[in-house]
This record gives structure tokens, C-alpha cells and sequence, in this order.
């Protein structure tokens, strides 16, 4: 599979994803092509996120949160097996900046690292055919 989307720009997804509380990736994630894009890099089915959202409203959005921080670390395993230089994207990384980074800018750090990570496999794999 030949990667298309391999410049996203995370900190302004993660800006506008912060400003529509989460309802901006309902979209992004199966009609911008990131949910089959990430199922064919981790090699597995991800739950999708309509569904992690929904479990996520009555847990505060912590569930959603925990649902991305895995799929994090699981890129991040990735990217160091792939031998591909860091900082990466991580589950704590993920998961603390968006808890207790300080209220807008946190989300953004967090998924501004999640796609760098994510653009570097992509670049790579693009690189090598796979």
C-alpha cells in the first residue's frame, strides 16, 4: 500500500480536533483515510473511533483517550523497530499531554508527535515499497 497522506500537519489537527471536542476526527478518521491507513500499518483491525468516542462521553473522554495512547505506543514500537530516529509518539506522551498539558496546547503537542511519528513510518515504508 503506497501512503498518501504523509504530511499531516498534527498540530493543526489537533487544534481543530480540540475546538470541536473530539468531533472533528469522527470524520477525519474514516473519511480521510486515517483509520485504514493506520489498521494496515499496526497489521491488526483498530476499533474505530466512532466507537471509542461514544464509549468515551461517559467516561469523560478518558476511554477515548486510552484508545489513543495504545494505538500511540503501538507506533511508536514501530518506528523504533523500524530504526527510525526519535522523539516519538508514546503512550504517556499521548496520554499526559492531554491531561495535564495546559488546556488547548497540550492536545496539540500530543497529536502533533503522534503524526510525526505516524509521517515518519509512512515516508519510510513509501521508501521501501511495503
Amino acid at each position: 500500500m503506497k501512503f498518501q497522506h504523509t504530511n499531516r500537519k498534527g498540530f493543526w489537527l489537533g487544534f481543530v480536533d480540540f475546538f470541536t471536542a473530539g468531533l472533528f476526527f469522527l470524520l477525519y478518521m474514516p473519511f480521510g483515510g486515517l483509520q485504514k491507513e493506520l489498521e494496515e500499518l499496526l497489521g491488526h483491525k483498530v476499533q474505530p473511533y466512532w466507537q471509542a468516542y461514544l464509549w468515551g462521553i461517559p467516561s469523560l473522554f478518558i476511554y477515548t483517550l486510552v484508545w489513543m495512547a495504545r494505538i500511540a505506543e503501538e507506533l511508536k514500537g514501530i518506528a523504533e523497530d523500524m530504526g527510525i530516529p526519535g522523539p516519538h509518539t508514546s503512550w504517556r506522551h499521548m496520554f499526559w499531554w492531554n491531561m495535564l498539558g495546559c488546556p488547548c496546547c497540550g492536545p496539540m503537542i500530543a497529536t502533533l508527535r503522534f503524526f510525526n511519528t505516524l509521517n515518519q513510518i509512512e515516508r519510510k515504508r513509501n521508501l521501501e515499497g511495503t
